[in-house]
C-alpha cells in the first residue's frame, strides 16, 4: 500500500476511532494493521493523531540536480571512462561541445546550464552509487643485472626539467592468476610532461619484441622521442635495447631497484588505462593479440584526446603532513597543443585528427572488441 493510500485510510478511520469504545478500537486496529502491515504501536499513534493539517517541510536545501541532468551526467561520465569529478569537471564544457558536434547529445538549455555549473564534489556525490572496485594483478618483473652499470639511474625527482619526448615504459602481464607459460604482454609508455600514453600489445616477453615495440612507439608519438626510462626488468636492461638507443641517440635511463615510485607516471597508467580496460584475465592466443592491437588503436585516441589528467603543481611539507596541489585537469592533447616545445606542424596534425574523432564511436568500438576479447579468456 502506498503512503498516500495509508494517509487516506487514516483520514477515514480517525474520527470513528476517537469515538469508539475499547472493544471497538481493538477491532479497528486489527483491521488497520491487516490492511497496511504497520506495527500495532505505530497504528495506534497514527489513528490517535490523524493526519496533520500541514506537514513539516524537509530540512536542508532543495535538490537542484535531478532527472535528466543526472542522466546526462552519468552518460557523459561513462563515455569519459568513469573518471573522477576533479578530472571530469574542467573537461565537461569541451566534452559537451564535442558530443553536440557529432549529434551524440541532445540537451535543453536549462539542463546544460545546470550540468556545466556542477562542482567536482557534486559530480562525485551524484555518481557515487555507480562506482565499483577493481582487483590487483601480478608482477612479472625479472631483474636484469648484466648492463646495470651501463645505464644511468633516474629517480622520480629528476623529471623537473623534462620536455615532451621523455617517456617512462613498463610491461603489464596478462597472465591471470599464474605466471607459468607464455602469455600476452602490454608495453605501456607515458610522456612525462604531457601524459601522452601509448599501449602496444606483445605476444610474449622477449628482448626482440620489446625492442620492436619501442621502434613502433617512436613512430606513433606526436613529437620526437627524446629519452626512455624503464625499470630494472631484464627485457629492458639488455644489449639489444641499449644498442638501439645508442644508435638513435636516445638517452636510456632506469629506475632504482624496488622503488616503484621512481616510475610513478607509467605505474599509474598501467592501472588507469590497461587494467581498467583489458582487466586481469589470462590471454595467450594470436587471435587475442590481434583483438588487443585493435583495441589499443582506438584506445590511444580515446585516452589522449578525451581523458583529462591532473599533474602535480607543487608539494609542501608541514611537519608530518605533505600538502599537494594539482593543476587543472587537461587532456594530453590539450597539453601537447599548449606546449611551446612542440612544433606547429605537429600541433596542426593533432588538431585535424581531433576534430574528426567521435568519442562515442571510439567507446563503442572499444567495448565491442572487448566483448570478443573476453570470450578468449582461459
Amino acid at each position: 500500500m502506498s503512503k498516500k493510500s495509508k494517509d487516506d485510510l487514516v483520514k477515514a478511520i480517525h474520527p470513528r476511532y476517537l469515538q469508539a469504545d475499547k472493544t471497538e478500537k481493538g477491532r479497528i486496529l486489527d483491521e488497520f494493521v491487516a490492511a497496511t502491515g504497520c506495527h500495532r504501536k505505530h497504528a495506534i499513534r497514527r489513528l490517535r493523531k490523524g493526519i496533520p493539517e500541514c506537514r513539516r517541510e524537509r530540512r536542508g536545501r532543495k535538490r537542484i540536480y535531478t532527472g535528466d541532468v543526472v542522466g546526462h551526467l552519468a552518460r557523459i561520465w561513462k563515455i569519459c571512462g568513469r573518471i573522477c569529478g576533479k578530472r571530469l569537471q574542467p573537461f565537461l564544457p569541451e566534452m559537451v561541445a564535442v558530443l553536440e558536434r557529432h549529434d551524440e547529445l541532445v540537451i535543453d538549455a536549462e539542463s546544460k546550464a545546470l550540468l556545466l555549473q556542477m562542482s567536482a564534489a557534486t559530480i562525485d556525490r551524484l555518481l557515487a552509487r555507480f562506482r565499483s572496485q577493481n582487483r590487483r594483478g601480478l608482477s612479472t618483473t625479472k631483474p636484469g643485472t648484466l648492463l646495470k652499470d651501463a645505464i644511468p639511474v633516474r629517480t622520480f625527482a629528476d623529471w623537473d626539467d623534462a620536455i615532451p619526448g621523455f617517456v617512462e615504459i613498463d610491461l603489464v602481464a596478462h597472465c591471470g592468476v599464474s605466471v607459468h607459460g607464455q602469455y600476452l604482454q602490454t608495453l605501456t609508455a607515458v610522456d612525462i610532461t604531457t601524459g601522452w600514453t601509448e599501449c602496444l600489445a606483445l605476444l610474449h616477453r622477449s628482448q626482440k619484441n620489446v625492442s620492436a615495440a619501442v621502434k613502433l612507439l617512436r613512430d606513433r608519438l606526436p613529437f620526437p622521442l627524446l629519452g626512455i626510462d624503464s625499470d630494472n626488468d631484464g627485457v629492458f636492461i639488455n644489449e639489444t635495447l641499449l644498442r638501439y638507443c645508442a644508435d638513435q641517440k636516445v638517452p636510456f635511463t632506469r629506475s632504482r631497484p624496488y622503488r616503484k615510485n621512481d616510475q610513478a607516471h607509467v605505474e599509474q597508467k598501467n592501472w588507469s588505462v590497461v587494467r581498467r580496460t583489458i582487466g586481469y584475465e589470462r590471454y595467450e592466443s594470436e587471435f587475442a593479440l590481434t583483438l588487443m592491437e585493435t583495441i589499443y588503436t582506438d584506445l590511444r585516441l580515446y585516452v589522449n584526446f578525451f581523458q583529462p589528467v591532473q599533474k602535480l603543481a607543487s608539494k609542501r611539507r608541514n611537519g608530518s603532513k605533505v600538502h599537494k596541489r594539482y593543476d587543472m585537469a587537461q587532456t594530453p592533447h590539450q597539453r601537447v597543443v599548449a606546449s611551446p616545445d612542440v612544433t606547429p606542424k605537429d600541433k596542426l596534425r593533432l588538431q585535424v585528427a581531433y576534430l574528426a574523432l567521435n568519442p562515442v564511436q571510439l567507446r563503442d568500438r572499444i567495448d565491442a572488441n572487448l566483448k570478443q576479447l573476453w570470450h578468449q579468456r582461459r
